[in-house]
């Protein structure tokens, strides 16, 4: 590798970093023997920084895990799938201040050293009983091959597991970034837009750690929006236990920017990934809003069009209906004037100056078959832009979510 370069690693997730080990089993919180209980460790304390859902419903884990995560140092996560544990009240905090001192006890650590994720039904107790003897299992079974393993044990109505692994050279270490995520439904960019566990041997800065991890889901992760709801549970994690032996990374560090690169891009396959395993979705559109008044009034309309129901059926239906898409830029609350706004699906012009073009109408439906395709909207009023990536909805999304 050249000095500064960046290079993903074909199969790696959480224990791709060194000192890190995972294991993922089943301990039958669903059925059918699926896995449903997920274990990342560090071998050796390391630092640690979060973002949480902004829901102010917080399930009993986000809770608990806020409260570690402020002290900046931990050694593990616990995740289990299948029960959210929220609305669960006292006993739901007891339950996941448990999952964390049982792991601690099998680890040799402090359960405050402990993080703890949860996601599936909302209302439901714990089986305790059940999740100790998982934790006992997934202690002894931990193993730097584990990442692939925990990635499936954390799937609810995920298709396929979501990892994503990069190695960037700095000065003369070798800084390597692995990940976890998942995410097919409750998808709406509010913070975190999902559970997701990163881990680094990079030294950084507990200032810089906190700083990069909120820039980068900033621009990832809040980027996405497959239904526009946000769950009680959302959590993205990352921990940095400094075994590359590289000169530590600061808020001043001449490095800082490369390092955040290469965690955006991790972040980045990352939300894709769970953006194209979205419930039922057959497209997934890149939004891109420019010429606004400011980049907030920009994100304002990319939000609006990305989150609109009839926009998401239009397309789902392979129906470009710019119309719909003029009528949700109106309703964003941005400042726009109709009679300037243009529209590109794929680079061909549907609206000029608020009003239909000549293009043939078969160009636009043509490009609204495809499974990915782009959406321009130039509202011709200052220099503000933002880029949003959203899906249609399907009755196969109807159909999984009109019941538990």
């Amino acid at each position: 590798m050249k000095e500064e370069s960046i290079e993903f690693i074909k199969s790696g997730g959480v224990t791709a970093p060194r000192g890190y080990l995972a294991s993922g089993i089943s301990c039958g919180i669903k059925p059918g023997k699926k896995s449903d209980l997920a274990l990342v460790v560090s071998q050796q304390l390391a630092d640690i920084a979060g973002v949480f859902t902004q829901n102010k419903v917080k399930a009993a884990p986000v809770i608990v895990s806020m409260q570690r995560v402020k002290k900046g140092k931990a050694r593990a996560v616990v995740i289990n799938s299948g029960n959210a544990n929220a609305c669960t009240g006292s006993r739901g905090i007891e339950d996941a201040e448990q999952m964390t001192t049982v792991t601690a006890s099998f680890l040799g650590c402090s359960p405050d050293e402990v993080c703890v994720c949860s996601t599936g039904r909302i209302g439901v107790y714990l089986p305790m009983k059940k999740i100790i003897r998982g934790i006992e299992k997934a202690c002894k079974q931990l193993n730097v091959e584990g990442g692939k393993d925990a990635a499936e044990a954390i799937m609810t109505t995920d298709t396929v597991p979501k990892q994503a692994a990069l190695k960037v050279k700095i000065e003369d270490k070798e800084i390597i970034i692995g990940g976890m995520a998942k995410g097919a439904g409750m998808i709406a960019p509010n913070l975190a837009t999902t559970l997701g566990i990163i881990t680094t041997d990079a030294s950084l800065s507990p200032e810089y750690l906190n700083s990069v991890l909120h820039s980068c889901v900033q621009e990832t992760f809040n980027r996405i929006s497959i239904d526009g709801e946000t769950s009680t549970n959302d959590t993205i994690l990352v921990f940095s236990n400094g075994l590359a032996k590289n000169t530590t990374i600061g808020m001043d560090s001449p490095h800082k920017g490369i390092f955040k690169n290469a965690l955006r891009l991790v972040l980045d396959r990352l939300a894709r990934e769970v953006l194209e395993d979205g419930e039922g979705v057959t497209k997934v559109v890149e939004i891109l809003v420019q010429g606004a008044a400011s980049e907030k009034e920009a994100e304002l309309v990319a939000r609006s069009i990305g989150n609109s129901l009839l926009v998401k059926c239009s397309w789902n239906g392979e129906d470009p209906n710019w119309g719909r898409i003029l009528c949700a830029i109106g309703y964003s609350g941005a400042n726009v004037d109709q009679n300037k706004i243009d529209l590109f699906y794929n680079g061909f012009q549907v609206v000029a100056s608020g009003v239909r073009t000549e293009t043939k109408e078969s160009l636009i439906k043509k490009t609204v078959k495809m499974p990915m395709f782009s959406l321009l909207v130039d509202l011709h009023i200052g220099s503000g832009q933002y880029r949003f990536f959203t899906t249609d909805i399907s009755e196969r999304y109807v159909r999984i979510n009109k019941g538990e």
